[in-house]
């Protein structure tokens, strides 16, 4: 993680300069789930030129889900869980706009698992031994092109924690989870040397439909991308023989 955020701060000096010097300084927002089940975590195997290629790689387009990426050693409901993907797109009556959560899911026990309010991880365990005990974490992070201000995104992630329940999670104690959440409505350049200047920026009124379409927005394409993250994961073995198995989506339904 540390190595990653070290990456990201040359990187964007490379390409600026001015950052830290005539212009204020960058902030680097990395974040990680405990993959120690699968993972050898203390070989800290991510290193500067993985970043680098993963910045140079970055495309529009479908995103790959499930035991890919930082989701390679994840698991979830004690099956191998992973990245997943999901948006919901709100009607022209309430402004056209896009609500997409991406995920990397690292929590729950078996028996907590649901899919459409179907307790189907009751009747479905995993060969592999899991924690008796909640210790997972999830990072969420949500974008929209909504113009909304960093207190309104605030009130989205809010939201994604009613999309995690829906999948069954009680979100146990030690577990870590984290949202965060951005808009792409607006573009604000670095402050000139000579001073900022002002911004003139729409907004959304917080009791108004539109918001009120973007609460259940997100807590629908959270709960997908969760369950997306376990239908699109594959088998892993790790370290030491760890495995953990792909859920078998065959005998849901």
């Amino acid at each position: 993680m540390w190595r990653v955020a070290d990456t990201l701060v040359d990187f964007s000096i490379q390409h600026n300069p001015d950052i830290g010097i005539r212009q204020s300084t960058v902030n680097p927002v990395v974040g990680e789930c405990n993959d120690g089940y699968l993972n050898d975590i203390q070989g800290r195997h991510v290193r500067a030129e993985h970043v680098l290629a993963a910045l140079g790689q970055a495309a529009a387009g479908p995103v790959a889900e499930g035991a890919v990426g930082a989701g390679t050693g994840t698991s979830c409901y004690g099956w191998k869980g992973g990245i997943g993907t999901a948006s919901r797109r709100l009607p022209p009556s309430l402004g056209d706009y896009t609500a997409g959560a991406l995920v990397q899911t690292n929590f729950g026990r078996p028996e907590e698992l649901m899919f459409a309010g179907i307790p189907v991880g009751r009747r479905l365990q995993p060969p592999a031994p899991v924690h008796t005990v909640e210790h997972g974490s999830v990072m969420i992070v949500l974008a929209t092109d909504a113009p909304l201000d960093a207190r309104q995104l605030h009130r989205l992630c809010v939201r994604a924690g009613a999309g995690l329940a829906r999948t069954g999670t009680t979100i146990g104690h030690g577990s870590g989870d984290f949202v965060i959440a951005f808009s792409t409505a607006y573009r604000a350049r670095l402050a000139a040397a000579e001073g900022p200047g002002t911004v003139e920026r729409p907004g959304l009124a917080d009791e108004g439909p539109t918001m009120a379409g973007l609460f259940p927005a997100v807590v629908e394409a959270v709960e997908e991308a969760v369950l997306n993250s376990l239908c699109a994961a594959t088998t892993v073995e790790g370290r030491d023989g760890h495995v953990r198995h792909a859920l078998p989506v065959a005998q849901i339904g």
